[in-house]
């Protein structure tokens, strides 16, 4: 069997899952630092390095946070405001610039899509027809957003950072009422995330417990071997914070992967997914050659006459040319009769054989 697949939205005809190569998302989120320009430059490193989708998030503040929430003082290295709220408006960027940016990886030719961050952005990502709607972490557990989103039919991808695996059971039995298409994303919530929280076997328990879900992987660790390592477990979807630079401000940054990480990264995955290949254990053509050289083959231990009966004894098995019979077939030359006369290390060939008696 092949698994579940999601059939993207917004016309881009690509589908995920299943025996499809695996998605890799960039995500910018917000380390666009509230600037169109930079957006548009972590575009173009995305698709350059090979990604299949860049993912910003949105929000509307209010409907995000309290007033409350929004009033207290941020102060920092990582601050754009006195308060939280000046900070996240600062990174926050209008829906005008959304637009020219899904316009922009459009001409770019790669996906571009959002996390939705409260009901409010998600009504607006269903405006913009991206390819799926992201429910982050922090809304894994809002089962009434989710419905809501779920309801409208778009493929939903949810990652579930900080959350059990009952909650993760309410959101695959909550979306499958409302969709088929829906991915579930491992994920810790750490940033960056200690290798010791990571968990990668979480996604073999998702695939056996979650069967009509596309099984993915958002990864908040540094370095890339660790997502790499989840698509040889699985993972369908991979997604990775990326960054211009780690010096810049913002909390994120440290965790994100600079563009020469994103790239290799990204030949790193396609490389494993020829690598995993088939289950079909093969002899491979690029072996030939080793075999030609190294294989091993069945010849005379000794100077043997024409018309001689083999026994065990007259044989060995070693590295020879012309090939001959194979080793494991060793065992059925015993008895035959041979045709023509053999030296010391000739190899045992079917001509050198007189033919087996017709059995009756």
């Amino acid at each position: 069997m092949s698994g579940p697949t999601i059939q993207l939205a917004g016309g881009s005809g690509r589908r995920i899952g299943g025996h499809h190569p695996c998605l890799i998302v960039a995500e910018i989120g917000q380390n666009h630092q509230g600037d169109v320009d930079i957006a548009k430059r972590m575009i173009d490193m995305a698709k350059r390095c090979g990604a299949d989708c860049v993912k910003l998030q949105k929000s509307s503040l209010p409907d995000k946070f309290t007033g409350s929430a929004l009033r207290r003082p941020y102060e920092g290295p990582h601050s754009w405001g006195a308060t939280y709220g000046e900070h996240k408006a600062h990174l926050e960027l209008r829906r005008s610039a959304y637009r020219e940016l899904q316009e922009y990886a459009k001409q770019v030719d790669i996906l571009f899509t959002a996390s939705a961050m409260d009901p409010v952005s998600a009504e607006f990502l269903e405006e913009l027809d991206v390819p799926f709607v992201k429910v982050g972490s922090g809304d894994a557990d809002n089962l009434p957003m989710i419905s809501e989103i779920a309801g409208r039919g778009r493929p939903v991808v949810v990652s579930t950072g900080m959350q059990s695996l009952e909650t993760v059971r309410r959101v695959y039995e909550l979306v499958l009422r409302h969709t088929s298409q829906l991915a579930l994303l491992q994920c810790t919530s750490a940033y960056p995330t200690p290798d010791e929280h990571v968990h990668l076997r979480v996604l073999q328990q998702y695939q056996q417990a979650f069967p009509r879900a596309v099984i993915g992987y958002s990864g908040h660790e540094q370095g890339t071997a660790i997502t790499v390592a989840a698509v040889a477990l699985g993972a369908k979807i991979v997604e990775r914070h990326v960054t211009l630079d780690h010096s810049w401000r913002g909390s994120d940054h440290a965790c994100s992967l600079e563009p020469a990480q994103l790239a290799a990264l990204v030949s790193d995955i396609r490389r494993l997914e020829l690598a995993l290949g088939t289950p079909a254990k093969a002899v491979q053509s690029s072996e030939h050659a080793c075999w030609l050289k190294l294989g091993k083959t069945v010849v005379a231990r000794r100077e043997l006459a024409a018309g001689c009966r083999l026994t065990a004894a007259d044989l060995a098995v070693k590295v020879a040319e012309p090939k001959g019979w194979q080793p494991e077939r060793l065992n059925q030359l015993v008895g035959r009769r041979l045709r023509t006369a053999l030296q010391a290390d000739d190899s045992v060939t079917d001509d050198v054989l007189e033919p087996e008696p017709e059995r009756e």
